[in-house]
C-alpha cells in the first residue's frame, strides 16, 4: 500500500538506511547504525531470510536479547504513516524497509512506540548484542582513549557519544558548529590521516537524523579535505553529501562531546588483544517493599535488608596479583511499565569482604565495616556496570535502589577473567523452636491470677471459647506497663485456639492456656525488642531478625509474602499480625513435622490431608 515494489533490504543494510522520524528515539537508532557495522551481529538481530518475495505471509521476526535470553519478536507489515509516508524511522530508499520493521519490533517488545522515546543508547546496543556495556565520561577519560576506542571498533563494539544539556530546553539544540545537544550520535570509524606532513587523528560520527552535520575542521566541505589525496579520501569513504555522517578531528570532538557508551561483544574487548573466554554469571531478584527494598547504605537502618550475593574470586589473572571482574546491574522491564507511569530508578551496588559467615549479614556488619569497592554512582539508567579488580577472596555484593522502599525487578551480571562462583545469601528455610520451660512448682502469683480470671470467665468446666479468650487476653496485656498494644482481635483468638487446642472441641482449658501463655511471653519479647521507637509496632524490614529470635530462618521469597500478608500502608506490623504470623509458621511447621516422616525436607500429602 506504500510503494509497489517493497524489498525488505536493498543493496545490504547500512547505517544510511537509517533516518528518524517524529519519534523521539534517536538513542535507539545510533544503536541500530552502529549495529549495521557488525554483518553476524546485524544478521542474528535481523534474519536476513525473509522478504516481500513468493512466499511472503505478511509478517516478519526479529531477536533481542533480554535479561540473559535471546526472544524472537514477530510483526506484521503494517507500518504507521501519514500521506503515503512513514511516520517514524525510515530508509533513505523508500522502498527499504528493513529498518522501519525493527524499529516496530523493538517498539513491541517494549509495550508500545511510545515507550520508546528517551533512552540510552547503550539499552538498545545491550539488546542487540547481549554484550555488557561501559561509559565514560569524555572529560575524565584515560590519556589512552583515542587507542580504547579504535580497539573498541576493531574488535565490532558498538559505539556511541552524546552532548550534555543543562537544561530541558536545550534538549536537541542546535550548537553554532553543527552539533545537537542531548542527542545520540553513533560513533562509525577512526582513523589517521597524513596532513601536512603531520598523522592526525580522525574520528567519524553519524547523526541519526541522517543531515545535519558538524561544519568545523574536517567537516565534508572543509578545506583541509583540500590537502588529503584522493586515495586517502577513497581508503576513509569521505563524501561531501548531507547524509548525518562526518569526520571531525578528536581533539575537537574531546572538547564537544560529552559522553562515550561502549557495548563491548565481549567484555574484555578493551584489554588487550588476545580474546579470553569470559566466565559469566547471573542473578536474577527483586526489590520488594517491606522486605527486600533497602535503599543505599546512607539508609543503614534498612540497607541489610536487600539481597546479598557471595561472590568467591578463587584464580589470580594470569600474570597478575588481583582477579579482574565486571558487575553489571540492570533494572527489568522499567521501559514496558512505562505506560503504568514506572520510571527508571537510580540503582547501584556496594561489595564488602565476607566475614566468612554464610548467611545473611546483618545491620551491625555493614555499620562497623567500609566497603571495598562500589559502583561509581547510583544513576537512573537501565544497567549499572563497573570493571574492578580486587584481591582473591570472598566478597558480599549488595545490589540497591538508591532509595528504600522502591520496588523492581533486577538481573545482576558477573564477568569474570577466571571462574568465579557466585551464590545467594538467601538463607535456607529452618525451624530452631526454643525448648518449653519446665514446669515450675506449685503456683506462681501470676498463675494465681491467671487461674481467678480464667474460672471467672469459664465457669465450671474450666475451659473457654474465642471471645472469652480475647477478653482474658487483652484484660492481661492492659496491666502490662511496657507495653503498646492494641486489642487481640478475634481472629488472632480463634487462630490460638486452632494452634493450641488438643481435644478438638474448638475451646481452650487452663493448662493449654498455661503452655500458650508462655509462648506469649516469649513473643511480646521478641516484638518489644525490635519495636525500636516503642510505637507498638514494628517495621517489617525488621521482621526476618525478629523471626529468627522466634526460632524462624525464612528465605526472601517467603518473608515477601508475609509482609505483604502481615504488613500495613506504612510497612508497619502490629503485635495483633506479629502474633498471627507466628501462629501460622508454628501450626504449618507442626503439620510438616508430623507428616516428614522419610525425609524431613519433603512430605507427601493425599488430597484428605
Amino acid at each position: 500500500e506504500i510503494v509497489k515494489d517493497p524489498k525488505f533490504i536493498l543493496g545490504g543494510a547500512t547505517r544510511t538506511d537509517i533516518c528518524q522520524g517524529d519519534l523521539g528515539d534517536c538513542w535507539l537508532l545510533a544503536a541500530i547504525a552502529s549495529l549495521t557495522l557488525n554483518e553476524k551481529t546485524l544478521g542474528r538481530v535481523v534474519p536476513l531470510d525473509q522478504n516481500f518475495g513468493p512466499d511472503y505471509a505478511g509478517i516478519f521476526h526479529f531477536q533481542f536479547w533480554q535479561h540473559n535470553e535471546w526472544l524472537d519478536v514477530v510483526i506484521d507489515d503494517q507500518l504507521p504513516t501519514f500521506n503515503g509516508r512513514l511516520v517514524f524511522l525510515h530508509s533513505a530508499d523508500h522502498n527499504e524497509f528493513w529498518s522501519a520493521l525493527l524499529e516496530k519490533a523493538y517498539a513491541k517488545l517494549n509495550g508500545s512506540y511510545e515507550a520508546l522515546k528517551g533512552g540510552s543508547t547503550i539499552e538498545a546496543m545491550e539488546d542487540f548484542t547481549g554484550g555488557v556495556g561501559e561509559m565514560y565520561e569524555v572529560k575524565k577519560a584515560p590519556d589512552n582513549f583515542y587507542e580504547i576506542l579504535e580497539k573498541a571498533l576493531k574488535r565490532c563494539s558498538m559505539v556511541g557519544c552524546s552532548i550534555d544539556t543543562s537544561s530541558a530546553a536545550e534538549s536537541e539544540a542546535k550548537t553554532p558548529c553543527g552539533l545537537i545537544k542531548g542527542h545520540a550520535y553513533s560513533v562509525t570509524g577512526i582513523e589517521k590521516v597524513n596532513y601536512q606532513s603531520q598523522e592526525v587523528q580522525l574520528i567519524r560520527i553519524r547523526n541519526p537524523w541522517g543531515q545535519v552535520e558538524w561544519n568545523g575542521p574536517w567537516s565534508d566541505n572543509s578545506l583541509e579535505w583540500c590537502s588529503v589525496s584522493p586515495s586517502e579520501q577513497a581508503r576513509l569513504a569521505q563524501e561531501t553529501q548531507d547524509d548525518g555522517e562526518f569526520w571531525m578531528k578528536f581533539e575537537d570532538f574531546k572538547v564537544h562531546f560529552d559522553k562515550v557508551e561502549i557495548c563491548n561483544l565481549t567484555p574484555d574487548a578493551l584489554e588487550d588483544n588476545t580474546a579470553h573466554k569470559w566466565e559469566v554469571t547471573i542473578h536474577q531478584g527483586s526489590w520488594v517493599r517491606g522486605s527486600t527494598a533497602g535503599g543505599c547504605r546512607n539508609f543503614l537502618e534498612t540497607f541489610w535488608t536487600n539481597p546479598q550475593i557471595k561472590l568467591h574470586l578463587t584464580e589470580k589473572d594470569d600474570g597478575q596479583e588481583d582477579c579482574t571482574f565486571i558487575a553489571a546491574l540492570m533494572q527489568k522491564d522499567r521501559r514496558k511499565l512505562k505506560r503504568l507511569g514506572a520510571e527508571m530508578l537510580a540503582i547501584g551496588y556496594s561489595i564488602y569482604e565476607s566475614p566468612g559467615r554464610d548467611e545473611h549479614l546483618g545491620k551491625d556488619f555493614f555499620r562497623y565495616h567500609p566497603s571495598k569497592a562500589k559502583s561509581k554512582t547510583y544513576i537512573n539508567l537501565r544497567e549499572v556496570s563497573n570493571r574492578f579488580k580486587l584481591p582473591p577472596g570472598d566478597y558480599i555484593l549488595v545490589p540497591t535502589t538508591f532509595e528504600p522502599h522502591q520496588e523492581a525487578d533486577f538481573c545482576l551480571r558477573i564477568f569474570s577473567e577466571k571462574k568465579a562462583i557466585t551464590e545467594d545469601l538467601d538463607e535456607n528455610i529452618a525451624i530452631e523452636l526454643p525448648e518449653p520451660p519446665s514446669p515450675t512448682p506449685g503456683e506462681t502469683e501470676e498463675e494465681k491470677q491467671f487461674r481467678a480470671l480464667f474460672e471467672q470467665i469459664s465457669g465450671q468446666d474450666m475451659e473457654i471459647s474465642s471471645e472469652e479468650l480475647k477478653y482474658v487476653l487483652n484484660t492481661i496485656l492492659k496491666k502490662i506497663k511496657n507495653i503498646k498494644f492494641k486489642n487481640l482481635s478475634l481472629i488472632s483468638c480463634r487462630n490460638i485456639i486452632s494452634l493450641m487446642d488438643t481435644s478438638g472441641n474448638g475451646k481452650l482449658d487452663y493448662n493449654e492456656f498455661k503452655v500458650f501463655w508462655e509462648k506469649m511471653k516469649t513473643w511480646i519479647n521478641i516484638f518489644l525488642q525490635f519495636d525500636f521507637d516503642k510505637s507498638g509496632s514494628m517495621s517489617s524490614y525488621e521482621l526476618r531478625s525478629a523471626l529468627k529470635a522466634a526460632g524462624y530462618q525464612l528465605n526472601n521469597h517467603l518473608l515477601q509474602l508475609i509482609v505483604l500478608r502481615y504488613s500495613g500502608d506504612q510497612l508497619q506490623i502490629e503485635f495483633d499480625d506479629f502474633l498471627n504470623c507466628l501462629i501460622r509458621l508454628e501450626n504449618a511447621s507442626g503439620v510438616f513435622q508430623a507428616l516428614s516422616v522419610k525425609n524431613k525436607e519433603f512430605i507427601d500429602l493425599n488430597i484428605g490431608q
